[in-house]
């Protein structure tokens, strides 16, 4: 066997060790960590936003930006940076399994069209919206007595009561159509019924009142007091 074949043969045996270490260093690689560094501006005026945060979405872990916008953070080559900051949209970078050591970027954020209105601050006690909601649920006792009886309320009437009604006409000669419409009209033969009604009454009364002057008369006559 020649002398230049026992190298290559070498390594044709050492292959499957070298695999798995080729592997774990390749994994490693990509697991690795990253520093990813810039500034966080805003977009169109390119001013910095002092106070930003940098968030890892996988860890949670979280940096703040200084006052010219300048950040840094260590992530892994897999995770996801968002980016937030108030009055702005929020902007997610994923960093792709990269395989820098160190990222350099500059970030714009949108700025937001929902403005924020007054913010008040309540500690120790619950929304006011819940307070009004409870006091509303709140079962208030009756003024009335137990024992009160609930009457219906009054009907009301079914047509306007006038009380300065004019009354009916008296038939005279000077208005004959009047007079006609009493005699031969159903509600004239009605009034004059009760008119002939009215004077019986009036008269048996008178009657009446007539009969009692005479027995007390009477009375008194007959134990000599005379007519009193």
């Amino acid at each position: 066997m020649p002398l230049s074949v026992l190298p290559s043969l070498r390594l044709v045996r050492l292959l499957p060790l070298l695999a798995p270490l080729l592997l774990l260093l390749l994994a490693g690689r990509a697991v690795g960590q990253v520093r990813v560094t810039g500034r966080i501006s805003e977009e169109g005026s390119r001013r910095p936003i002092p106070g930003a945060s940098i968030t890892i979405r996988r860890t949670q872990l979280a940096v703040v930006a200084d006052g010219g916008g300048d950040f840094g953070i260590s992530a892994q080559r897999t995770d996801t940076l968002i980016f937030r900051a108030v009055g702005f949209k929020p902007r997610l970078l994923p960093l792709g399994g990269t395989g820098l050591s160190q990222l350099v970027v500059q970030i714009k954020l949108r700025p937001d069209t929902i403005q924020l209105g007054e913010v008040r601050v309540t500690e120790g006690r619950p929304d006011q919206e819940l307070i009004d909601r409870a006091l509303r649920n709140i079962k208030r006792p009756s003024t009335a007595p137990t024992s009160a009886v609930k009457r219906p309320p009054a009907p009301k009437p079914l047509f306007p009561v006038d009380s300065a009604a004019p009354k009916a006409p008296t038939p005279t000669l000077a208005s004959p159509v009047s007079l006609i419409y009493e005699k031969f009209s159903r509600a004239g033969r009605e009034r004059e019924k009760m008119r002939e009604i009215e004077a019986e009454e009036a008269a048996k009364q008178a009657a009446k009142q007539a009969a009692q002057e005479r027995r007390r008369y009477n009375r008194n006559f007959k134990d000599n007091r005379g007519y009193e």
